[in-house]
Parts: C-alpha cells; structure tokens; sequence
C-alpha cells in the first residue's frame, strides 16, 4: 500500500493535520489529526510502498514496545487510514 500522494501532513499550532490541497473549500468533515507517533510514521512512509510488516518493524525499532503490541498498533492505525481512504492499495 501506498499513502495517498495528493494529501499534506501540516503543522498546525501543536496539531498535525493531513489536509487535502485539491480542494477548493476546506470540509471540516474531513479533518484527520495525527498523534505524534502517526504523524513520524507518516513522513517516514510517504512515497514508499509498505506493508503491515514495514510498520510494525519501524515502531519495534524506534520505541521500547514488543512486536505483538507494535503490529496490534500498525494494523489499527492501517486500518483507520484505510476507513478513511487515506492510503492507496
């Protein structure tokens, strides 16, 4: 899977927001806020293919957390960019 490339990730006060630049009026509808853990792995994934494993190997590598729990987290955050169409399969 591929994060959708006409989506941003901005910095907006203490927020990281995925904002759509095509679009002509903002839908606050369609507002997605990351934490800082989804915001890293976004920027370390964009324009790269990758899979569950991709990510739950960077977060077994980045923070102290085992590889059961790591992959529980990879596949909810997948499939919540999933549900939302945020990601390309």
């Amino acid at each position: 899977m591929r994060l959708r490339e006409d989506l941003v990730l901005r910095h907006i006060g203490g927020d990281r927001v995925i904002v759509d630049p095509g679009q002509d009026m903002v839908d606050l509808s369609k507002v997605f806020t990351l934490n800082q853990t989804a915001a890293w792995l976004w920027q370390e994934l964009a324009g790269k293919d990758f899979y569950l494993e991709t990510v739950t190997a960077m977060l077994t590598e980045r923070f102290e957390v085992s590889p059961e729990q790591a992959e529980k987290d990879a596949r909810q955050l997948l499939d919540t960019f999933r549900e939302h169409q945020l990601v390309d399969d």
